[in-house]
């Protein structure tokens, strides 16, 4: 099937696939690399996480479903690349990122507590900041949420 024809659904997992693969890749550079999550990178994969899962469901809603939780997908995306913007710019050049917005909301919701293997910060803003082909492994993630949110743009555009 052409990409010109798809509908919303195609396209909502289409992001599904795309946030899991972010995770999977942030998983296999924490566990294979050694790359040690703050703060702000785990609250970037809970955000890829909830919207892989949104997307999931909406795939199954019928269309007006499908546009309004691609339209929650647009603003989650934009939460996301507001989080890799704040950890590049603002988190990696502090001394430490305990205990700011991200660390919080971890902290909050105990995603730490409740699966440390995938959500426990191991790793400092600044000491820990790594990159992945010269370039800043937020700025990869930055990237992954601009995709996502033009992906869920289209979806939102599309019919069935």
């Amino acid at each position: 099937m052409a990409l010109s024809t798809w509908g919303s659904r195609q396209w909502l997992l289409a992001i599904a696939a795309l946030c899991s693969a972010g995770v999977a890749v942030a998983l296999t550079g924490q566990y294979a690399f050694d790359m040690r999550p703050c703060p702000w990178c785990i609250l970037q994969r809970v955000i890829f996480i909830v919207i892989a899962l949104l997307s999931l469901v909406a795939a199954a809603l019928p269309a007006l479903g499908r546009r309004l939780a691609a339209g929650v997908v647009v603003l989650l995306a934009l939460l996301g690349s507001s989080a890799a913007l704040y950890q590049h710019f603002v988190a990696a050049k502090s001394a430490s990122c305990n205990l700011t917005l991200a660390d919080k909301i971890i902290t909050a919701l105990r995603l730490d507590a409740l699966l440390p293997s995938m959500f426990q910060v191991t790793g400092s803003c600044a000491d820990d900041a790594v990159a992945m082909l010269g370039l800043p492994f937020e700025f990869w993630s930055l990237g992954l949420f601009v995709a996502v949110t033009l992906l869920a743009l289209r979806a939102m555009t599309r019919r069935s």
